[in-house]
């Protein structure tokens, strides 16, 4: 089975111009699979806004990460869910640290919002689990990806800087052929793709790297031969 590997330019900028002009200049690779917005190009512009500035140049999906959304109480998730589908958003990335409940309330809004469910429990940084020295607990953590796999989600968000801690879920969530994995860390962090030959299909989140790139093509060039 062919392993898919893909990337998506995280466009964490308030410049609405260069979101424009790099979507304009990426847009057709075959090797960008969609676009990454967060609270800094959507809290300066307004959501709508970024997204239809995206849409000028390409119909690729837009994901929204609201770094970190769902740490809000259940109720809140079928307004988030509608201001997500009024945005025009196709994906959105929930880190449901709030607890069980609201992991649940919030993915079923978006379901029935009819926006793709993105669901990630550990970050990129040190010092993230009680195991690294953090806050957030080790089992907490996994208990995430495993009850949002049971509620239908197939699309985990998981760190490039810590493949030990991936294999872990992708174990635990019995190596399910139908996941697709989202990775923060490539590029500036020094993720390496490369110790993640386990999962069929992994997208690949780029944002400094690319987007202060003098020739964002020829990155993407050499992206591409690094993935092979």
């Amino acid at each position: 089975m062919t392993r898919i590997r893909k990337l998506i330019p995280a466009l964490d900028t308030d410049n609405l111009q260069r979101i424009e002009e790099l979507v304009r200049t990426v847009d057709a690779s075959p090797l960008i699979y969609g676009y990454k917005i967060g609270f800094i190009a959507g809290l300066t512009h307004g959501l709508q806004t970024v997204v239809q500035a995206i849409r000028h140049h390409s119909q690729k999906p837009v994901i929204y990460d609201h770094q970190k959304a769902a740490t809000d109480i259940p109720d809140m998730g079928s307004k988030f869910a509608a201001l997500m589908k009024g945005s025009g958003l196709d994906e959105v990335i929930l880190f449901p640290q709030a607890g069980p409940a609201t992991l649940e309330a919030w993915v079923k809004a978006l379901q029935e919002a009819g926006r793709e469910v993105i669901v990630g429990g550990i970050m990129t940084h040190p010092k993230y689990r009680v195991s690294e020295g953090g806050y957030l607990d080790d089992g907490a953590v996994m208990d995430i990806y495993l009850r949002a796999y049971d509620l239908g989600v197939r699309r985990f968000v998981v760190p490039l800087t810590k493949p030990q801690a991936v294999r872990e879920i992708f174990d635990a969530l019995n190596r399910p052929d139908d996941a697709i994995f989202y990775s923060p860390g490539f590029g500036k962090q020094g993720g390496d793709p490369a110790q993640f030959d386990f999962l069929q299909t992994h997208y690949l989140i780029v944002g400094r790297a690319l987007l202060n790139a003098p020739d964002p093509i020829l990155y993407l060039k050499s992206v591409e031969e690094k993935l092979k």
